[in-house]
């Protein structure tokens, strides 16, 4: 599985690595801000996901749509031509969710799932429709794995791409809870939207497999724009994608158990140790 993992670099970046359209920069500034060295299940993350301009505009939100909780603003430099000419394409946006899916047809949202079988994620009833229409990339420098030891011990270990290519974007899918209880103040609106996501996992390499035998699916740039095509959503098509993501090269270190502790959030969380 993938129970933690690191973002540090600057959100321009990110807008240049994915090419977004739209950004809420209010937003950005808000979650999850900053770098992020250990960041963890029911933390806000960065997430790049893209909408069809047939969807409700963002631009003057109703607030009884998942739009509502989109407020946008073009990215710097917007891409050309303006998206709100391209009628019918769809708009890449960034924006911090929540780290833990909740089905939209979830009662409350006290079970959030952090992971999904890539397996199973077009067939299982809690992802699938995510699978199939709200597919979403996980930007990432790395992420934490804990091998098991002698006597229940357990040593972490931090995995990259390494320093020629440090930016990396997991397979994710995304959902809209929206709580039923009525809102006790009637200007709430957006809050009482829940924006989540879940990383997809497949069977580690055998390279990987000593440390954990489930690794995160590592999407490579030249199939960002088929993994966020929210037109995709024919079920074996999107089997077929999945099964062609390549397995990544990742350079595994031994790293401090301080990363166990969610309040330690700091540099030296990926710095090798010695055995």
């Amino acid at each position: 599985m993938c129970g933690r993992f690191s973002i540090f670099v600057e959100d321009d970046e990110l807008v240049s690595f994915f090419g977004i359209d739209f950004f809420d920069a209010d937003l950005l500034e808000g979650e999850g801000a900053g770098p992020r060295y250990n960041l963890a299940p029911g933390q806000s993350a960065r997430v790049v996901y893209e909408r069809l301009l047939a969807d409700p505009p963002a631009a003057s939100p109703s607030k009884s749509s998942p739009s509502s909780v989109e407020g946008i603003r073009p990215a710097a430099p917007p891409s050309s031509p303006d998206p709100a000419e391209r009628e019918g394409a769809a708009i890449r946006k960034l924006r911090p969710l929540r780290w833990g899916l909740v089905p939209s047809w979830a009662k409350d949202p006290s079970r959030p799932m952090i992971n999904a079988r890539a397996e199973t994620v077009t067939e299982k009833p809690s992802f699938r429709a995510a699978a199939l229409r709200r597919r979403c990339l996980v930007p990432a420098n790395g992420y934490f794995e804990w091998q098991a030891g002698a006597a229940g011990k357990k040593q972490p270990w931090f995995l990259s791409a390494g320093e020629d290519d440090p930016l990396m974007a997991f397979a994710g899918v995304y959902e809209a809870w929206r709580d039923p209880a009525p809102p006790a103040d009637p200007d709430r609106g957006d809050d009482a939207w829940l924006l989540t996501f879940a990383i997809l996992t497949r069977p580690a390499p055998d390279a990987l497999g000593a440390i954990h035998d489930r690794s995160p699916l590592v999407v490579p740039r030249d199939m960002f724009a088929d993994w966020l095509d929210p037109a995709l959503s024919d079920r074996a098509e999107v089997r077929g994608l999945i099964e062609a993501i390549p397995v990544p090269d990742l350079a595994p270190r031994r790293v401090s158990p301080r990363v166990g502790n969610v309040r330690n959030d700091d540099p030296a969380l990926i710095e090798g140790v010695r055995p």
